[in-house]
């Protein structure tokens, strides 16, 4: 099972921590922002409805949760903040429950985590489909996905990289190959066993990195190891951590297609679907300019400036074009 973990004070330190600190409470807080329609929400079409939004606790996530607040609340819904919950089932169940209405959740932990599949579907638009029509048997309705996509990946600066020229898992294998001492990889202890990651990667891709050159370490320190220090050619990241583009990394393409797609997408408990079937239209918009890339800046704005998620968020719909400030 793939655990989505808290990426704040990792590279933010303690301005990112207390920004999230302060950002979403498990009983949850009113969202008293003074928002109006843009192109979204336009008529107030949840006028007298009253929603919960909630997010599990790392930046990225909390970021989409506070947009589906923010659009909400432009529509007319009161908003009830239950973002920053801990970990990923706490969230997950407050939506199948009914005790939140709405969240952004990846595909691949869908499919992989709560479905109980061993093995992702390659293609992400039918792993998308087959989560949605697997999940309405628990309730919980699968809106339309977004391209951005947290998934694992390898990552180099680009300042080795001029020496190496690699660009694809592929091309890393062949390295390995030809210069094993070359591949030095550092990774979190979990990805370093588990067959979705260093081992199963490995066997992927024909390669074989000699066991002194994979180093253990906090998922926080790598980005660091690999940008700056010589220890490093390669580390674990997810793709879209702001901390690649902050840390001028280049990301290696997952060219035979190891790693799961984790697919941002809004789920809905499904009974708060069908009383405000409007939701989908007010959200589609805002999910179909979400990117991987955006994803990058928006991360980076918390986990490495410290700023504050929600208004991470709310700047980015703004400047969308999605609501207007009241």
């Amino acid at each position: 099972m793939r655990a989505r973990r808290v990426r704040v004070g990792l590279a933010g330190g303690l301005v990112g921590a207390l920004a999230l600190a302060g950002c979403g409470l498990k009983s949850g807080s009113p969202m008293a922002d003074d928002v109006v329609p843009g192109s979204v929400g336009r008529g107030r079409p949840l006028d007298g409805a009253s929603l919960t939004v909630t997010s599990k606790n790392f930046s990225e996530n909390i970021i989409l949760g506070q947009m589906i607040g923010l659009v909400f609340k432009a529509a007319g819904a009161e908003v009830l903040d239950r973002t920053n919950l801990p970990g990923s089932i706490s969230a997950r169940e407050a939506i199948v429950k009914g005790d939140a209405d709405a969240m952004y959740e990846y595909t691949g932990t869908g499919w992989i985590t709560y479905l109980g599949h061993a093995k992702p579907i390659p293609d992400p638009l039918k792993q998308w489909e087959a989560v949605r029509d697997e999940d309405r048997n628990n309730g919980v309705t699968w809106l339309p996905q977004s391209t951005l996509n947290n998934t694992y990946a390898l990552a180099i600066s680009r300042k080795n990289n001029i020496k190496y020229h690699l660009r694809t898992l592929s091309d890393v294998a062949a390295l390995a190959k030809r210069n094993p001492a070359a591949v030095t990889i550092c990774v979190e202890n979990e990805f370093a066993s588990r067959d979705d990651g260093l081992p199963g990667m490995e066997k992927a891709y024909g390669m074989s990195v000699p066991a002194a050159n994979i180093k253990k370490m906090d998922a926080g320190i790598i980005y660091t190891q690999v940008s700056k220090s010589g220890s490093c050619l390669l580390g674990e990241v997810f793709t879209t951590d702001g901390r690649i583009r902050a840390m001028d990394l280049e990301v290696l393409v997952d060219d035979k297609h190891f790693f799961p797609n984790y697919n941002a997408a809004p789920v809905v408990h499904t009974r708060t679907f069908e009383k405000y079937p409007e939701i989908a239209a007010l959200l589609d918009p805002v999910s179909r300019k979400l990117t991987t890339e955006v994803a990058q800046v928006l991360n980076a704005k918390v986990d490495v400036d410290g700023e504050d998620p929600h208004e991470v968020a709310k700047d980015w719909l703004i400047q969308e074009g999605f609501i207007e400030e009241g």
